[in-house]
């Protein structure tokens, strides 16, 4: 059983604020979503094997432990749920960590962390907004945006997954608000790549890897579970992660300023994961290690070395609040479909 204490005012929503949330598409079609699966999966899987962690806004220099991130609703989620299908392409129990790719202004494939979280259709991926969202370029997304829940070396052994439908908060896109780095993408259901280089569908996202709940207007000094796939060197130029598999960290919630994001209502908690990579690393409450399953409450937006001995030792996020939830939940109610016909 999941700890819940702090999460007893289950699907107690945020009053709605439609004027809130901003939506874009990130194909124009679902032909081209089918060139989209084909541009990462093509060539043995080349492009995903090429893609380097992305490295715009990964780290900051000074943090202030004060901010003004206090609920505006009373607390509430949605609980995370298993996966349905018990079939792969591998043994191994899947999980709903993975990375995000895509295609940057600078022409290039790069990746991010997400993770699959429970929504009506099943359908939901929370990343970063900076993961989705261009930052050189004023509400533009991202190009050739994908998920590959667990993806190893090229592969996609619980499927491929192509973003239909990008959620954020309006604030984010327009101005810039890092207090609302964070987006919930619709995705197409999976596909994968036969052995001749046709794509064949898969499944829905969350009925493959499960899903984690979504928690919001929760109490700091609370203890979360920090999972992502760190790639990027320590000040000291010193790499101790290698991006290549899923690492956690743990600790509790405290507030957090950081003026050089004009960043005045974050959360922060103790976490040694360079930027590099690591944005878009889901935070857990109440995280279940038998289930693998907990209640996403933040996402990492970059990293901070704040005892000056040129190591990360913490790792920051948006706070979730009754807005995070209006957000979460427009893109929930958003369905996608599979992939190909059939």
């Amino acid at each position: 059983m999941l700890a819940v204490s702090l999460l007893a005012t289950s699907l107690m929503a945020a009053p709605a604020q439609a004027d809130s949330v901003w939506t874009d598409p990130l194909v124009a079609s679902q032909a081209a979503a089918v060139e989209v699966a084909t541009f990462w999966l093509g060539d043995g899987g080349a492009n995903l094997k090429n893609a380097t962690p992305y490295n715009i806004q990964t780290a900051v220099d000074e943090v202030f432990s004060t901010g003004g991130n206090t609920p505006d609703t009373k607390p509430g989620s949605t609980a995370p749920v298993p996966p349905l299908n018990s079939g792969g392409a591998n043994a191994k129990a899947p999980t709903t960590s993975g990375k995000v790719f895509f295609v940057a202004a600078d022409g290039q494939p790069h990746w991010c962390t997400g993770a699959a979280v429970q929504s009506q259709y099943r359908n939901l991926v929370a990343t970063a907004g900076q993961c989705v969202y261009d930052t050189q370029r004023v509400e533009t997304t991202l190009d050739k945006w994908v998920f590959v829940p667990d993806y190893a070396d090229g592969t996609a052994p619980w499927g491929l997954y192509v973003g239909k439908q990008a959620f954020t908060h309006y604030d984010f896109p327009v101005y810039r608000d890092y207090d609302r780095d964070y987006a919930f993408v619709t995705v197409y259901g999976g596909v994968v790549s036969s052995t001749s280089g046709e794509l064949t569908n898969f499944g829905r996202l969350v009925d493959n890897t499960g899903g984690q709940g979504v928690a919001w207007s929760q109490p700091l000094d609370s203890s979360v579970d920090v999972f992502g796939f760190p790639a990027g060197p320590n000040p000291d130029g010193r790499r101790p992660y290698t991006g290549e598999t899923l690492e956690s960290s743990s600790g509790r919630t405290t507030a957090a300023m950081v003026p050089s994001l004009k960043a005045e209502e974050f959360t922060a908690v103790d976490s040694p994961f360079t930027g590099e990579g690591s944005l878009g690393s889901s935070w857990l409450l109440s995280y279940d290690k038998g289930s693998g399953r907990g209640y996403l409450n933040g996402i990492t937006v970059s990293v901070a070395d704040t005892d000056g001995n040129l190591r990360y030792d913490m790792s920051l996020s948006p706070y979730f609040d009754g807005e995070t939830s209006a957000v979460y939940k427009a893109a929930g109610t958003s369905w996608s479909g599979a992939l190909l016909p059939g």
